[in-house]
């Protein structure tokens, strides 16, 4: 096998030698977006390695970038669209499939109004300009039933943002290239490389706080692999990590450790914020947090003593009823101890297409309408996740009659105690945007597969707007699509165009193609980049444009974060204001008195994210699942000794929704009294002929889906009460 190893060249990014030839590209399964560079010799790929020239990335890789090819090359992949024939699939033409898609779908529409038509927008489609277009077609279904993967991801970090800077884009970004003081608070990085605060080669970039005198403080129920690269870990307990900041936020309060000239400058709500954690001394709220008193005092202080600080928080705290509140106490602590709009605090990016600035005139439209039963608001256009099953199961007007998923897969990965897979099968109509047949797809009409992710050419505009450096890269191909093969914009596009009233359709059906290939992602990219802070309306010819940047090795670097609130910020005062009136009184509330656990659970649940495992589709994948069982119960050896159980033994966790059976890993790392199982696993009935062998049990039978944040309805699948014991015990 040859490789290439030179510097790439030519507008494409690729350098021939002999029978193999090396591309430059991206991988595009997380938001790193990490550069690549891909071999391939005699049609396959043979080598997928970092691309030094990247100006984001640097080199890094991690094992999920190797599965680009598995992924390309997998034999589950499907090629072509496929139509439901009993209980089969059948290839059929993608005209054949748009025209009945398109007809079935306006007669439903006509027979039951636009809300018998719902959408489910994917994690993996927001890795790509899909999710450009997906938010087009959702606009063109004009209907209020509009879901996506954000409600079981992020949308407490949205509505926090919302309620404190106006624009539910305005997250913060950790700015960890020149901080002084990283604190982590339920997020693994060193995995995940960074979500919401986008940092590919985070390890590295955790090491060099360090290596330039910094801190690095972890604070998670584990010793995750983060928390292991770190000076400090902090095993809170679970769903603790409401009163440990507030404590925090005591200190910094009573101590006048605040930064007041910051503070007057940015923000309002101070004396609100005194009345709230008057009584929250760090001894009131220590058992609550499972952490010292000692330990929270000096949390706190060491964030205003440092040069500059940024507490960091990601998905372990949105998948806790208090998800909201505590990302809205983080951007408080942030912004108290001096630590907003600042280097190597929490800033926000300036990235090519101006998301932030633009964001703040787009209305969040909260509560603009709920769902049937009306107790979930509507957020920014969407409903959560978890009450699929009910729109389209409860009879009765505003039915879910069809539905159309692009990427995702909610089934596996909402928790929706199997009421999900019977409602999809239920649906006069279902249309999958999908690669492969996966728990949810497989009850689908119409699959209509995309290019494989190295067939694509792209901009990502999207995922700049949280990268703690700014940039902008291109995706170069690395294999030319088949003939007849098109890409998840192309077919979203051509469903949007299928909703035009008869006349329309007629008028535009000569120019179909053309009309389509008019708005394609990289005329988008052109437009939003010279209409950009750094293109050339602004800056004439030193301006990037799209020449610029496809014939660059590894995109273009567009400096460091730099201070912008008052430019980007969407309150009316444009101030933040850090106490919105319903965080304060859901936090006093629970500072009365947290809930009890349920009777017979003595341990919590939480989550833990693996290096090889990312979105379901990986487990296809057999290099990203080879060696031992990935699918375990991790326990403290306390805890298992407690309870009679050694290594290995296959134990049953039980909560009040469900059960699953699981091997036991004992692990020191874990806190007492807390267990982790991960997501994703336990895969049945599907296309995946790999997958579908492995063992593993879906977690989300544990998950109750009534129990979810406050303010989002964000599924919380962190911290379910649960018991832990050996099957045979159980069977005894």
């Amino acid at each position: 096998m040859t490789t290439v190893d030179l510097p790439l060249s030519g507008p494409r990014g690729s350098q021939a030698n002999g029978t193999s030839t090396t591309h430059a590209g991206q991988c595009t399964l997380c938001e790193a977006h990490c550069g690549i560079r891909v071999t391939v010799t005699d049609g396959k790929v043979s080598r997928i390695e970092g691309n030094p020239d990247d100006v984001f990335s640097h080199g890094y890789i991690c094992p999920k970038s190797t599965a680009m090819g598995g992924l390309h090359e997998d034999p589950d992949r499907l090629r072509t669209p496929m139509r439901r024939v009993g209980d089969a699939f059948e290839p059929v033409g993608w005209e054949e499939a748009f025209t009945d898609i398109g007809r079935r779908l306006r007669r439903i529409r006509k027979e039951h109004g636009k809300q018998a038509v719902g959408m489910y927008l994917g994690n993996p489609a927001a890795h790509s300009s899909a999710a450009i277009y997906g938010l087009l077609l959702r606009a063109a279904l004009m209907t209020p039933n509009f879901f996506s993967a954000s409600s079981i991801d992020q949308m407490p970090h949205e509505f926090a943002a919302w309620k404190v800077f106006g624009s539910n884009v305005l997250i913060p970004i950790t700015d960890i290239d020149r901080t002084q003081r990283l604190v982590i608070l339920g997020a693994n990085p060193a995995v995940s490389n960074g979500s919401l605060s986008v940092m590919p080669g985070a390890k590295r970039r955790i090491k060099a706080v360090r290596e330039r005198g910094g801190t690095v403080v972890v604070i998670d129920p584990r010793r995750t692999e983060t928390a292991k690269l770190a000076d400090t870990h902090i095993a809170v307990r679970p769903g603790g990590d409401l009163y440990l900041l507030l404590g925090m936020l005591h200190v910094l309060i009573n101590e006048n450790l605040c930064d007041t000239a910051a503070l007057a400058r940015q923000a309002v709500g101070l004396p609100q914020l005194r009345r709230l954690v008057a009584n929250a001394s760090p001894e009131a709220v220590a058992e609550r947090a499972g952490v010292d008193a000692e330990t929270i005092y000096t949390l706190a202080r060491d964030h205003a003593a440092a040069e500059s600080a940024a507490l960091y928080c990601r998905i372990g705290i949105c998948h806790q009823e208090t998800g909201t509140l505590v990302s809205w106490l983080v951007m408080v602590i942030n912004a108290v101890t001096g630590n907003l709009d600042r280097a190597g605090g929490t800033m926000f990016s300036t990235p090519a297409a101006d998301v932030p600035r633009v964001a703040k005139y787009i209305p969040a439209g909260y509560g603009a309408w709920t769902d049937r039963s009306g107790h979930y608001k509507s957020f920014r256009g969407e409903l959560p996740a978890v009450v699929m099953a009910d729109e389209i199961l409860t009879a009765g007007e505003g039915q879910i009659k069809a539905m159309i998923t692009c990427a995702g897969n909610p089934v596996s990965s909402i928790p929706q105690k199997g009421r999900l897979d019977q409602a999809m099968a239920s649906l006069d109509l279902y249309v999958a945007i999908d690669m492969y047949i996966t728990e949810t797809s497989r009850h689908a009409d119409y699959i209509l597969p995309p290019a494989s992710p190295l067939e694509r050419e792209d901009v990502g505009l999207l995922l700049p707007v949280f990268s703690v450096h700014n940039n902008i890269r291109y995706q170069h191909r690395t294999f030319e699509p088949p003939a007849g093969v098109k890409d998840d914009w192309e077919i979203l596009s051509r469903l949007m165009l299928e909703l035009l009233p008869a006349p329309l359709r007629a008028v535009v059906a000569p120019v179909r193609a053309r009309a389509i290939s008019a708005v394609s992602p990289l005329r988008l990219a052109a437009i939003s980049m010279a209409t950009g802070p750094y293109g050339w309306i602004r800056k004439g010819r030193k301006g990037i444009t799209l020449r610029k940047l496809r014939a660059s090795a590894g995109g273009l670097d567009l400096g460091p974060l730099r201070p912008r609130l008052r430019e980007v910020i969407g309150t009316r005062d444009r101030k933040a204001h850090l106490a919105p009136e319903e965080f304060i009184a859901a936090a006093a509330a629970l500072l009365k008195g947290p809930a009890s656990p349920p009777t017979g659970y003595d341990l919590q649940l939480i989550g833990r994210r693996q290096l090889r495992s990312n979105n379901s589709w990986l487990h296809n994948v057999p290099s990203m699942t080879s060696g031992s069982n990935q699918c375990t119960l991790h326990m403290h050896s306390e805890d298992a000794k407690l309870r009679g159980l050694t290594e290995g033994d296959t134990v049953e966790v039980t909560s009040d929704i469900g059960k699953i059976a699981v091997p036991l890993h004992i692990s020191d790392d874990m806190r007492p009294g807390t267990v982790s199982v991960p997501h994703g696993w336990g895969h049945r009935n599907t296309g995946w002929r790999h997958a579908d062998a492995l063992p593993g049990a879906n977690v989300n039978d544990l998950h109750d889906p009534q129990r979810v944040d406050t303010f989002t309805g964000t599924a919380a699948v962190n911290n379910t009460w649960v018991s832990v014991a050996a099957t045979s015990a159980v069977a005894g």
